[in-house]
């Protein structure tokens, strides 16, 4: 029997979360995130997240790893709770979708029933007030969930959703193709290497939402 609740929260102070502050620097979005287990008191937890546009970040923000206009960064937490992913980690609660983009950060979060949801939320909005709830889903009744799921186009970058719109134009995606990586880079006047880098980005943020 299915059980449990999706929630979809919104936080619009930039200043909430430092990955916020430097995807709105940086003015692009931020959803390739990912959080390290803390293992004991001893050990410090640590997130890293991916840029993918020019960015020089001021202060001790550094990169662990570059791959074309990706770069990915690394930042450790201090003590206490200070961004709503460290009061949802209070509850054990992960965060399954991370989004920063023009000041504001999208999460998303699953609760067991509705007394958790309830416990976790509260303690959201005591600690951040400008929390706003997006949506609440509850698992749908029944053996067979409904086979349909959104799809947020707008976090691809421009030039992402122009490369996506191009191939597809072109036929890039039909089998068999009416046009090959070379055409569809000739046409968007990059080189294959960084059509296929564009490509390769936009499809991983779509799949993301439909698997």
């Amino acid at each position: 029997m299915s059980s449990g609740i999706r929630a979809t929260v919104e936080f619009s102070t930039p200043d909430i979360c430092p990955v916020v502050e430097h995807a709105t620097e940086a003015e692009t979005t931020v959803d390739s995130v990912a959080t390290s287990v803390r293992p004991s008191t001893d050990v410090q937890c640590a997130t890293e997240f991916s840029i993918d546009a020019e960015y020089e970040p001021e202060g001790d923000l550094k990169p662990v790893f570059s791959h074309g206009s990706t770069t990915r960064y690394r930042i450790a937490h201090g003590e206490g709770v200070t961004c709503p992913c460290e009061c949802l980690g209070q509850f054990g609660c992960p965060v399954t979708r991370y989004v920063a983009r023009e000041g504001r950060l999208t999460v998303v979060f699953h609760a067991a029933d509705y007394d958790e949801l309830q416990t976790v939320v509260g303690e959201l909005r005591e600690r951040f007030p400008e929390i706003n709830i997006k949506r609440f889903v509850r698992a749908p009744a029944g053996e067979t969930a409904e086979d349909s799921v959104l799809v947020d186009r707008s976090k691809l970058t421009d030039r992402q959703l122009e490369v996506l719109e191009t191939a597809h134009e072109m036929g890039y995606f039909e089998n068999p193709r009416r046009a090959n990586a070379t055409e569809v880079a000739a046409e968007l006047d990059i080189n294959p290497s960084t059509f296929r880098e564009h490509l390769s980005a936009a499809e991983t943020k779509l799949l993301g939402d439909l698997l």
